[in-house]
């Protein structure tokens, strides 16, 4: 089986693509910028908004992992948009099966970004096509990537009413690629981190992994998106979890010596996917999900 992958290079996309390779899928991967391919993983040009590339992207493919999203900060343009187009092509090449990752409280809570991930959601159940949705808490390097970004500050307020249920990357990609074992569920599904866990404690922890001192003064963070996570509406109680916490993923064990492809063939350490930190993307588009800045093709 051949599965396109788009947001490739975003944080679940490295971890995905290795993921897929792994269980011994043929990966074709989308991108804006262009790069060389290797043994494992077809690398090909293409624009989700503009179409351009689309159609030899998804030429002889047999489903699509559609990971590419501008997060909170980009409008839309790629879940609603590029959504539309992507489908638009999938009918055209005949792919049966298109498995969409999404966001835990999409359909409970459309707010801000996650009204566009509800849109997306909704385009594909009515797309005609074989679909499967997949809505996910946030990740652990995710969030990760947010505290660092605050740490400049002297302080870090935290509004400890709030529940976080952060899950790894790592744990999601596994999970999707299992999905495309039993072809389209036509179905949204739900996928968690392991425990709930207050700002103050997610916030402390962090702090004391990355050797930070800094004041916590108790603040009531604003805004509709903020009230429905207090109310406990992007948290999930599906089945299966994932296994690694907060705590577990600051504080890992020391790696064991493995020949075990996924920790050998991830992305260079200077991919976006592992400095996400370095890639101008993340201003440009808003997100952690592989939707790069636009190139000349």
């Amino acid at each position: 089986m051949r599965i396109l992958v788009t947001g490739a290079t975003g944080t679940l996309g490295g971890a995905l693509v290795p993921a897929l390779v792994k269980e011994g899928y043929q990966v074709r991967a989308l991108s804006r910028a262009k790069r060389d391919s290797t043994a494992h993983v077809e690398w090909i040009w293409g624009d989700l908004v503009s179409g351009k590339g689309l159609d030899e992207a998804l030429r002889e493919v047999d489903a699509i992992a559609h990971l590419a999203t501008s997060g909170p900060r980009g409008r839309g343009v790629v879940d609603v948009p590029g959504t539309r187009m992507l489908i638009a092509a999938a009918h055209a090449a005949g792919v049966p099966h298109l498995l969409f990752t999404s966001v835990v409280g999409s359909d409970r809570a459309a707010v801000g970004y996650l009204a566009h991930k509800l849109e997306a959601e909704r385009l594909i159940a009515e797309s005609g096509l074989g679909w499967t949705v997949l809505r996910a808490t946030p990740f652990h390097q995710s969030l990760d990537r947010r505290l660092k970004d605050f740490s400049a500050l002297p302080a870090l307020p935290v509004d400890r009413s709030l529940p976080w249920q952060p899950v790894h990357s790592g744990e999601v990609a596994a999970r999707v690629a299992g999905l495309f074992a039993g072809g389209p569920l036509r179905t949204e599904i739900e996928y968690g981190g392991p425990q709930v866990i207050d700002t103050e404690e997610l916030v402390k922890t962090w702090l004391r992994a990355r050797d930070l001192r800094r004041p916590c003064p108790p603040v009531r963070y604003p805004g509709r998106l903020y009230a429905a996570q207090r109310a406990g509406d992007l948290l999930t109680d599906a089945t299966p979890k994932g296994e690694i916490t907060w705590h577990d993923y600051l504080f890992p064990p020391p790696p064991d010596p493995s020949d075990d492809f996924a920790s050998e063939h991830t992305a260079s350490p200077t991919s976006p996917a592992n400095q996400p930190e370095y890639d101008p993307d993340l201003h440009v588009y808003g997100g952690d999900e592989g939707y790069e800045r636009p190139t000349r093709g």
